[in-house]
């Protein structure tokens, strides 16, 4: 019996790892899909904050952010505060539980940790072109340790949304919509782009630098998925796990199939082109709208909820552009809209959850990481200000940012004697 319980350990544990390192490539994606659809000018700039980012969450969660999310609690509402992750579970411990223990606390960590980061990468994308490296830094350190553990108390740490039954399996509100609330705040303070939207209210194309890097980006993410979903089934160690993860890794890439297609014939029907931006943001709307339930689903329910992300993805961008919130890769409509559907739509596949706790959840989570979001954003731009000069956005952050560019023999923004 020991032997048995120590096997399924050390096969959980290992799930739980190989998960964690998939999800922790998506900030490969992230940062290929970002590096793809800004300007060369600002490539180098946002590929600094994108591994900056990562590592940045990987200490601030180390030091507070786990310990918020998963330590002692003063209420239901009200998370703890404490500082360093623990040891890790000793043996004897893991057999006298006789299976309640089944993974390391270790892999735990790490397997969230890189969930906050993919949450951080959200902001990245949406603020492009335009913000200081170190304020959007700065705003990381707050993310990661705070702001985002506080919203995940409430859910996965046992918290009052827990028990009020709220439904979010792998984190389309946790994760990403609330990605998208604190980048929809940074924006609003930040403006758009200079030259973005005419005098007279035009939307001027933008057009990124390099869509094979974007559609690299893509693929990587896609990816990753399978661990961002698969992972947080948790456990793979018997036949009906592992069948569950399974149908997970199958529903996962059939939403993002279909939410690809829809977008493609969506674009296609609304500007006559097959816009390849929105082909990819239709595969993410479709990743992210059943990431809230990816296993009580068909696959072919999958296909379409992942399908009608897709569709409003498209709706999405088109809407904030009209509205000049400008979102340089279309993060917060794929993150944030399509994260609130994700949502909605776990009730029509599992019949323990309900629209009015799902709509809680969504209530909850995006005004406190829009306020919390809004009040930081607020306080960096009243001290260090977070909107590079309208020179250095013209030459490109890459130079004002980095000193280096990441394409310097297709870019002269520098004076060959400087």
């Amino acid at each position: 019996m020991n032997e048995v319980i120590e096997l399924a350990y050390a096969l959980d544990t290992f799930y739980f790892l190989v998960s964690g390192a998939l999800v922790m490539w998506m900030a490969a994606g992230f940062a290929m899909l970002e590096a793809g659809l800004v300007r060369a000018k600002n490539t180098a700039e946002i590929l600094t904050k994108n591994i900056a980012l990562f590592s940045i969450a990987c200490i601030m969660y180390m030091l507070v952010g786990y310990n918020i999310m998963y330590g002692d609690s003063v209420n239901s509402f009200i998370p703890g505060l404490s500082f360093l992750i623990g040891g890790d579970h000793a043996a004897e411990a893991v057999l006298a539980s006789e299976g309640e223990i089944y993974y390391s606390s270790m892999a735990d960590f790490f397997f969230q940790v890189v969930f906050v980061a993919t949450a951080m990468s959200i902001v990245s994308g949406a603020v492009a072109e335009r913000m200081k490296l170190w304020a959007f830094l700065l705003f990381a350190v707050v993310m990661t340790g705070f702001i985002y553990p506080v919203q995940g108390f409430w859910k996965w740490g046992g918290g009052f949304l827990e028990a009020a039954g709220f439904n979010d399996f792998a984190g389309s509100g946790i994760v990403h919509m609330t990605g998208a609330a604190a980048a929809l705040a940074g924006v609003l303070l930040l403006g758009a782009r200079k030259g973005k939207y005419g005098p007279k209210g035009e939307i001027r194309a933008i057009p990124g630098a390099n869509m094979p890097l974007a559609t690299l980006g893509t693929f990587v993410l896609w990816l990753g998925w399978f661990g961002f979903n698969g992972g947080s089934e948790l456990m793979i160690s018997n036949v009906a796990e592992a069948n569950a993860v399974a149908k997970i890794f199958v529903n996962t890439n059939m939403a993002a199939a279909g939410g690809l297609v829809v977008a493609l014939l969506t674009a296609r029907a609304m500007f006559g082109k097959a816009d390849l931006t929105m082909a990819l943001n239709g595969a993410l709307a479709g990743l992210v709208a059943i990431t809230a339930e990816p296993l009580t689903p068909a696959p072919l329910a999958a296909t379409l909820i992942g399908g009608l992300g897709g569709l409003i993805v498209v709706f999405a961008i088109v809407g904030l552009d009209k509205l000049k919130i400008d979102d340089p890769v279309g993060a917060i409509s794929v993150h944030g809209v399509v994260g609130l559907w994700g949502l909605l739509a776990v009730p029509l596949t599992n019949a323990e959850a309900s629209f009015g706790a799902q709509l809680l959840g969504i209530v909850c989570i995006f005004l406190w990481v829009f306020g919390a979001s809004l009040i930081v954003w607020s306080l960096i731009k009243a001290t260090m200000g977070i909107r590079v000069s309208e020179e250095e956005e013209i030459n490109g952050v890459d130079v004002g940012e980095c000193g280096l560019e990441a394409y310097p023999e297709f870019t002269t923004t520098r004076n060959p004697g400087n």
